[in-house]
């Protein structure tokens, strides 16, 4: 028989490897979603509703709690303003992503007012939605634009709904369980740092098309030390002279990362 051209071992080969990677991509999900399962319920630590910057002003309560959320729905805004015309790679993941925001300006604002676990699922659910479309346009960039289409973007987002009631129902019932809502919120902490170190290439071509790989590094930074400035609500207000607190901090590098996410300039 005749002999492969060459161009037609190359794409081959190129096939094959992107074969190899989505396949660890897809271990590492089901590790992921294994480690979960083996560790057992994590429950809601029992003071989190205890933020430790409460000062209210004019009758604001928990003042920089709520307004520090403001910047959610400036970039989510700014998101379906950018892509309102635009057609990035996954835009309809994109655009869900920027509604998301601008829902999570709100529901966290409402948390933040009064906070009770009651007022937590509406917090949550927004931010659940964002992590969903988040992974979706990311996937859609650098695996298949198929991944931001109709079906697969409800069904992510019917699954970070899910997470959020998980959790919501265990609550009442006394055995609160975040795992499926930790899944939802820290699987793209897993699938992006591992296709950028495989150097999983974006599939747009048009610049402005994808989010750069660089642009991705920054926004894992953000939102790691976000969960970290969480994480030390009160060192940190302590550490800042009461001027600013850990969970405030962490709404404005959040909102950072997404910032970036929307205003990534290329593909590099």
């Amino acid at each position: 028989s005749a002999m492969s051209s060459p161009s037609t071992f190359l794409f081959t080969g190129h096939a094959r490897g992107r074969d190899r990677r989505l396949s660890v991509l897809m271990g590492l999900v089901l590790l992921t979603v294994a480690a979960l399962a083996w560790h057992g319920p994590i429950p809601q630590w029992a003071h989190y509703h205890d933020f430790a910057d409460a000062r209210a002003w004019r009758g604001v309560p928990n003042l920089w709690n709520v307004l520090s959320n403001l910047p959610f729905a400036l970039v989510g805004g700014w998101a379906l303003w950018r892509w309102r015309r635009e057609a990035p790679v996954g835009a309809l993941a994109w655009r869900g992503f920027g509604a998301a925001l601008v829902l999570t300006a709100f529901g966290s604002s409402y948390y933040h007012w009064a906070p009770d676990n009651a007022r937590l699922v509406f917090d949550r659910l927004p931010i659940a939605w964002a992590c969903a479309a988040l992974t979706c346009g990311f996937l859609a960039q650098r695996v298949d634009v198929r991944w931001a289409g109709v079906v697969p973007l409800v069904t992510a987002w019917g699954v970070a709904t899910a997470s959020v009631l998980y959790w919501w129902f265990t609550e009442q019932g006394g055995v609160g369980d975040l795992r499926p809502y930790l899944l939802v919120q820290f699987l793209p902490m897993v699938l992006v740092p591992a296709a950028l170190l495989m150097r999983m290439a974006p599939r747009g071509s048009a610049p402005g098309a994808c989010v750069s790989d660089r642009a991705w590094w920054a926004v894992l930074a953000l939102y790691g030390i976000a969960k970290l400035a969480e994480s030390a609500d009160a060192p940190v207000f302590e550490a800042l002279s009461h001027t600013t607190s850990g969970h405030v901090l962490k709404h404005l590098l959040a909102a950072a990362a997404a910032a970036v996410v929307v205003t990534s300039p290329g593909r590099a």
